[in-house]
């Protein structure tokens, strides 16, 4: 009998162990970036030689998923002098994580790349400026921060 429950104890024991691994790989599959990464086609689109800086009024704050097979993104309208044009910033999990917030009828400054996205203009943000807050989301070359922990 004494023998059974030892037996039954360390079959669970490893069971448990085998579980949590599975979870913690599940995981960390998702956080990498779910098709926003660097070597992701989206991302190949960021040209640095197309950087711009832009300054307007944000129309509207949305959900987007660029691609097929990407997790959700933040995407922004926002009204300049000149049109008004598409924003992306970012994965959703990372954008909702920063402590700068963008809620329609903010005034910002977007630096990015301009692209042609489904048949129209619109630019993916490399960094934010709202009053004093500054979101960085792209380096210079467009390397997304939220990828950080897989730089070479």
């Amino acid at each position: 009998m004494r023998k059974t429950g030892i037996f039954i104890v360390v079959i669970a024991f490893f069971s448990l162990i085998h579980m949590s691994q599975s979870f913690a790989q599940q995981g960390m599959q998702w956080r990498g970036g779910g098709g926003w990464g660097m070597g992701a086609p989206y991302s190949r689109m960021f040209d640095p030689k197309t950087v711009e800086t832009i300054s307007g009024e944000v129309v509207s704050v949305d959900i987007i998923t660029p691609m097929k097979g990407m997790c959700y993104g933040v995407h922004l309208m926002v009204k300049t002098d000149k049109e008004t044009i598409s924003v992306h910033l970012g994965p959703g999990w990372y954008i909702e994580n920063q402590d700068t917030k963008i809620e329609p009828k903010n005034k910002i400054e977007v630096t990015g790349s301009r692209i042609i996205f489904d048949g129209k203009p619109a630019i993916i943000a490399a960094e934010i400026k709202k009053g004093e807050e500054l979101l960085k989301l792209r380096d210079e070359k467009g390397f997304p921060f939220w990828s950080g922990w897989r730089r070479r």
